[in-house]
């Protein structure tokens, strides 16, 4: 098999949730387990630190990385979805996983993990796991997939873990309230290993102190940390929500110090303004078109679109396009009724099978007062939008991971930079 016959197994025998939603999640960690038996219990060769949170997780898990890249140590970083190749999800020191390393992988070992049918999400993980070990990194970053007490990540032993915040998010698996889907990410939050949050509400906060009550973990509300280690850091991640990542990344640094982890001012620094070429991190508030601006982001979710809502209200422009598409799993109906009604809409779909028809989205659209045309995809979409501007003009391209992947992977067919 070449690298593209081997994702095309993956994907088909190993069903994917970012292509086709609930039916890939598997619930409890059976597989895992068996998975981790069988390669050695790969995550015990190296330290980690165990990232979730509904919004936020992948810029801390990015920079966090970041940070340790500059301080000289060989990181490990394990993220999901990917936005382009898949390749991204597994990363050493920014650079992607080998596709011959992918290849292989599956090539030994399909017979064993056959019969055991593991989700796609099971299986990268056990690949993500024994390749930082056969790689000697000295850290890996692991960004929680869905949840976290039931999580396949949730078998490692960190030196610390990061909640970053809880919104309503994959509520058919988390939970209908803030309180079930916080109870579920703090189920990453083990005996005597400090956790950090970066962000509470009434709801969770009472969650947390009491599960970190049970286990002996230290717990540290980032909320509440006003130290002034590093005045003045400049952060290359844009977007009025990065100040909320930061404080919480910097209520972490001091604990991995604790935890014998060097990390100086000028690698603290550098990682926060170096992070998307130290880590390959996209789709964050990124800029990717000047006259007119042209923004796109990755938030998907009401707390996701909240943040970005109250950034486009911060732009100066002569006229607001917006092109949107969303999955049907999430909550539409309150993500659209969040967005502002002055803006001209490009209705799409992303080329994933969970994506909302077009035109079921601009009839949502239309109830909240959100008025445009429909387009079958996103570079279409994107060169309407694109024709209809002037140079002070500005585009948003959003609403799912996925239109962002669309939007990335036609970059050069769209003249984005």
């Amino acid at each position: 098999m070449d690298y593209q016959d081997t994702l095309t197994y993956l994907y088909n025998s190993a069903p994917m949730f970012q292509q086709v939603g609930s039916s890939a999640y598997k619930e409890g960690l059976e597989n895992t387990l068996a998975l981790d038996e069988h390669f050695g219990h790969p995550h015990r060769s190296f330290r980690s630190i165990h990232v979730a949170g509904t919004n936020g997780k992948g810029s801390c898990s990015h920079t966090l990385a970041a940070i340790l890249q500059e301080a000289g140590y060989r990181v490990g970083l394990y993220t999901s979805p990917h936005l382009i190749d898949f390749r991204e999800r597994i990363r050493v020191n920014g650079r992607p996983i080998p596709e011959e390393y992918v290849i292989h992988f599956v090539e030994k070992e399909r017979n064993f993990f056959e019969p055991l049918h593991p989700s796609f999400f099971e299986l990268t993980t056990a690949m993500a796991f024994r390749y930082f070990a056969d790689e000697k990194v000295d850290v890996a970053v692991i960004e929680v997939g869905l949840g976290g007490r039931l999580d396949c990540t949730n078998i490692i032993h960190p030196d610390l873990c990061l909640i970053t915040n809880i919104s309503f998010d994959h509520t058919q698996f988390l939970g209908d309230t803030l309180a079930k889907i916080a109870e579920e990410k703090a189920g990453i939050i083990k005996k005597d290993i400090p956790v950090v949050i970066g962000e509470t509400i009434p709801e969770t906060k009472p969650v947390f102190l009491k599960k970190a009550l049970e286990t002996g973990a230290p717990v540290y509300f980032a909320e509440e940390n006003d130290r002034e280690d590093y005045p003045g850091i400049e952060c290359e991640l844009e977007g009025i929500y990065q100040k909320k990542n930061t404080r919480t990344i910097l209520t972490v640094l001091p604990l991995l110090q604790e935890a014998g982890f060097r990390l100086d001012e000028q690698s603290v620094r550098s990682g926060f303004a170096h992070v998307t070429e130290l880590t390959g991190l996209m789709g964050r508030w990124q800029k990717l078109q000047d006259a007119p601006t042209l923004i796109c982001d990755t938030g998907h979710n009401v707390g996701g679109i909240t943040y970005i809502v109250k950034q486009l209200k911060q732009q100066t422009y002569r006229r607001l396009h917006i092109v949107i598409g969303m999955v049907n799993d999430k909550d539409i109906r309150g993500v659209l009724a969040l967005l502002p009604q002055e803006a001209t809409y490009y209705f799409t779909k992303a080329s994933v099978k969970r994506a909302l028809p077009e035109s079921e989205l601009k009839e949502l659209a239309s109830t909240a007062g959100l008025q445009g045309s429909c387009y079958p995809d996103v570079p279409s979409a994107v060169r309407a939008a694109q024709k209809k501007s002037l140079p002070e003009d500005f585009i948003f391209v959003g609403g799912s991971n996925f239109i962002v992947a669309d939007l990335l992977a036609n970059r050069n067919a769209l003249n984005l930079h």
